[in-house]
């Protein structure tokens, strides 16, 4: 099979992928016929998940709106996946030009494809690493070289910790977080609860069982639990289409089946 110039080595084109399954659902095209498939199943067995990365891709935009806006001018994007419309370095460089910011994913193919279209921008780049080895990130070189940990960085954890089973310690990896950053750092973090179609979810959940990353939902008094060490912000845990929603989005349902917050490391 003849693969496109932009599939790194190495790369399983037989295992549905989150990041390129995401990827698919935003509308992008790095992703496999085995992820095209795996998404469309999801859709069948839970109708309107595939809005659900819509919605996370909006909440992320928000989110680094909101942080720019309060003067932090350095991201750390965590399960980052396939750069699309509205990447990271776009919505917080339109913020301020010197904003930088690091991807990270533990897909070759996000990275790989991240770094190209990075090519040229100096205050942005991409790394491969896993959000379960939290000191493998913060210590990467390529990390420490651009972000500087002793003033405020905003850290994204979108639509990610969902990912990360309770055997490998979501709570402490993020206090690994808050213990490597400053006082007025933030985390953005969205998640998974429990929908009100049960077995629709259940069904994805099952789906996301054929994957190498299993999707765990949490109650939303569950991921605060997670929080601990930072401080959660107002308003709180909420829908993620409700957390500073943008006036013309007034008329967009909330999904209760994922929420979203901010928290600030304090001082």
């Amino acid at each position: 099979m003849m693969l496109p110039e932009w599939v790194p080595d190495g790369v399983d084109i037989t295992t549905p992928n989150a990041a390129r399954v995401y990827d698919y659902a935003l509308g992008g095209f790095h992703n496999f016929e085995v992820d095209r498939r795996f998404a469309e199943e999801a859709e069948r067995a839970w109708p309107g998940v595939l809005q659900l990365a819509h919605d996370n891709r909006a909440f992320l935009g928000r989110a680094v709106r909101w942080l720019a806006g309060t003067g932090i001018r350095q991201f750390l994007d965590i399960g980052s996946g396939i750069p699309t419309l509205g990447n990271v370095h776009e919505v917080a460089q339109f913020a301020a030009q010197d904003a930088r910011v690091v991807y990270v994913d533990t897909d070759p193919v996000a990275v790989a494809h991240s770094r190209r279209i990075l090519t040229g921008n100096r205050y942005a780049t991409a790394v491969q690493g896993d959000l379960r080895r939290p000191q493998d990130i913060l210590g990467h070189p390529e990390v420490t070289d651009l972000l500087d940990f002793s003033e405020p960085v905003g850290v994204l954890m979108v639509a990610v910790l969902h990912f990360i089973g309770d055997a490998d310690d979501p709570a402490g990896i993020l206090r690994h977080f808050a213990d490597a950053t400053v006082a007025g750092s933030c985390v953005a973090v969205s998640h998974s609860v429990p929908a009100v179609d049960a077995a629709g979810q259940e069904r994805v959940r099952q789906l996301y069982r054929q994957t190498p990353t299993s999707l765990h939902v949490r109650t939303p008094a569950q991921i605060a639990d997670l929080l601990a060490g930072w401080q959660v912000l107002e308003p709180g845990l909420v829908p993620i289409s409700d957390w500073d929603p943008d006036p013309e989005d007034d008329d967009v349902p909330a999904q209760w089946s994922a929420v979203g917050g901010m928290a600030r490391k304090a001082g």
